[in-house]
């Protein structure tokens, strides 16, 4: 995932945010296991969005015998808590982060950089969906794909001002 990441989201674990990760899961009868365990650390100490693949070598590096369908099921768990959001960056596989500042994405289809936007930008657009098509929308799911500055001005540099 390469790119600027404007604004990412990033933070040390502390042993407190990742208990209180851990009493959510014990609170909804969920067992508190040792892949969980390394999967809450692994997204805390997360630098922005993680694909599974990528949180499964960090825990597989401390715990060989955890295998990949289990830290999917325990993502899709956390998804299912509020803990955890998955987002669709393109055309790469799902990234994971914590949920703990919703965001939109913007990516650029030629260079491939990502920008993390406030939740507030899709206000307007949100409100749109449901007063004309009564559709409540997600903004975090999907990126919004397009150009970033830089590829816009090569693109018009090189005369192609429609894109492609």
């Amino acid at each position: 995932m390469g790119g600027s990441k404007a604004g990412e989201l990033n933070s040390s674990p502390s042993a407190d945010e990742v208990e209180e990760v851990l009493g959510r899961l014990r609170s909804t009868g969920g067992r508190v296991t040792t892949p969980r365990r390394l999967l809450v650390r692994s997204l805390f100490e997360a630098a922005g969005h993680r694909t599974a693949e990528e949180l499964a070598a960090e825990i597989q590096a401390q715990a060989p015998d955890v295998s990949i369908s289990t830290v999917y099921r325990n993502l899709e768990e956390l998804e299912r808590l509020g803990v955890v959001v998955h987002a669709h960056l393109g055309h790469g596989p799902a990234t994971y982060h914590l949920a703990t500042a919703a965001h939109g994405h913007l990516v650029c289809e030629r260079c491939d950089a990502h920008v993390e936007i406030a939740d507030a930008f899709f206000a307007d657009l949100r409100s749109r969906a449901i007063a004309d098509f009564g559709f409540a929308i997600d903004p975090r799911h999907f990126a919004v794909i397009g150009r970033c500055a830089a590829c816009q001005a090569d693109t018009e540099a090189l005369g192609d001002i429609g894109g492609s």
